[in-house]
């Protein structure tokens, strides 16, 4: 009989129908997600990893972002908590993670080590993607809701898929690599707002690279491991059943049917669709900070549990804080990584508009009724005027993707913000990832060493 790691390896190492606009949406993800690694080279949670591991004095075939090289395991490690570190980097509903950060960081620090060429990345983030989605779907929504954080659990298993099939594993091995991985998914909701958040995708990238190069080197685990008792869908879907369904032969990959959700404000997604809904009233109506009375945002369970911090005082608090993020959407029509500063958030004029920004829940029972119900948000003007707005899919879906334009100004952002230019040439190599016959160009990226991180380090 066939596991559910058995038939998650063979639908995501080929199995899965790949078009050229699903490579395409692919080579967006990985740009994307190398744009945010360059961006949040400088943070805390970054800075810490690269000394607390040693990474600093290191030497091996990886390049860290920043300067300098490690060991693949360790360089994953780096790169990922900076690619998640600003909270810029792309969402993934089926996941229930932060996909690309753990997947695109393992796949470049391992594939160093291998001499994959740039469609070698683009098949195995395709492999790594799928399986994240068909381990994501069978305990979502229970697990994120229960406290799991799904970018280092869901995105532990399914990036090791894609790291060993960059390895040339076959398919056993791929199923071992995630049998390992089960095991290595850790990491609790619970540390969101602190540096231990961004910590989770660079310990996921970390150990998706060591469970396929140990399940390279024989290690194996039980294959059942998901639908066993003490299993992962036993221990890990929130007190409920976990309900594993597998898309059919020859159904269109994840990419294409539910996609991803790059970020357009560098903040928890769970505040995008209330930013956009206040941006988008603001713009109709014309109204000013100084005449709202009141502000209500009414999301789901774990949009409210994600953001718990309503005075926040540090810049990763200000990313998990609604009364941050709608305040800034109040008085401005663009949030930017410069909003997220200690000194941003310290700005009087945006933290006398917390207490009038309110956020509650909805009715369970709405909830678990549509598969992703709409948030809804209310505002009421010191006249008595009253305007509302609802929306269930924030910009940068499927729904409502990103122009080119937008796209390419975000990677300008978050190279801007670490110091760094991203040239005509770089943004021709990000256009053509697929075509790279090494990922050289792409790595070379990282490697710029800012004075103020030399000094750092």
């Amino acid at each position: 009989m066939t596991t559910l790691l058995e038939a998650i390896a063979a639908r995501a190492a080929g199995g899965a129908p790949v078009t050229a606009a699903n490579r395409r949406a692919a080579e967006h993800a990985i740009a994307d997600t190398l744009a945010c690694i360059v961006g949040g080279q400088g943070d805390i949670a970054t800075l810490a990893v690269r000394r607390g591991t040693g990474a600093a004095q290191a030497s091996g075939p990886a390049a860290l972002v920043g300067g300098g090289s490690a060991a693949a395991p360790q360089a994953a490690m780096v790169n990922a908590t900076a690619g998640h570190a600003l909270d810029f980097d792309d969402n993934f509903g089926p996941g229930m993670s932060h996909a690309s950060a753990v997947i695109v960081s393992a796949l470049l620090a391992l594939g160093q080590s291998t001499g994959a060429t740039g469609a070698e990345l683009v098949s195995a983030y395709l492999t790594g993607l799928e399986a994240q989605a068909l381990v994501g779907l069978g305990v979502r929504p229970e697990h994120y809701v229960a406290g799991w954080h799904g970018t280092s659990t869901v995105g532990t298993i399914g990036t090791a898929a894609g790291c060993a099939a960059l390895l040339g594993l076959d398919r056993d091995g791929i199923v071992q690599a995630m049998s390992l991985a089960v095991s290595m998914a850790s990491g609790m909701k619970g540390q969101f707002g602190t540096p231990t958040k961004p910590f989770h995708a660079g310990m996921a990238a970390r150990n998706a690279v060591e469970a396929a190069q140990l399940a390279a080197a024989g290690l194996y685990g039980r294959t059942d491991i998901l639908e066993r008792a003490q299993g992962f869908g036993a221990l890990m879907s929130g007190g409920q059943e976990a309900v594993w369904a597998l898309p059919e032969k020859g159904a269109p990959h994840v990419i294409e049917t539910e996609g991803l959700m790059p970020k357009i404000h560098p903040c928890c997604g769970s505040t995008h669709n209330s930013v956009d809904m206040v941006l988008a009233l603001r713009a109709e109506h014309g109204f000013a900070a100084e005449e709202v009375e009141k502000v209500v945002l009414t999301v789901g369970r774990a949009n409210y549990r994600n953001l718990a911090y309503r005075d926040p005082v540090t810049q990763m608090e200000a990313r998990f804080s609604m009364q941050y993020c709608v305040a800034l959407a109040l008085t401005q029509d663009l949030l930017s990584l410069s909003d997220f500063s200690l000194e941003a958030v310290a700005r009087p004029h945006v933290r006398a508009l917390f207490p009038r920004i309110e956020m509650e829940t909805m009715p369970l029972d709405e909830e678990i009724a549509q598969l992703r119900p709409a948030h809804r948000a209310q505002v009421t003007l010191k006249d008595g005027r009253s305007f509302t707005a609802a929306l269930a899919h924030a910009r940068g879906t499927l729904h409502d993707p990103l122009d080119e334009a937008t796209r390419v100004a975000k990677l300008r952002d978050c190279f801007d913000y670490a110091g760094q230019v991203l040239d005509a040439a770089g943004l021709a190599l990000l256009s053509d990832i697929d075509g790279q016959s090494s990922l050289s160009g792409l790595c070379g990226m990282l490697a710029c060493q800012p004075a103020e991180l030399a000094d750092a380090d």
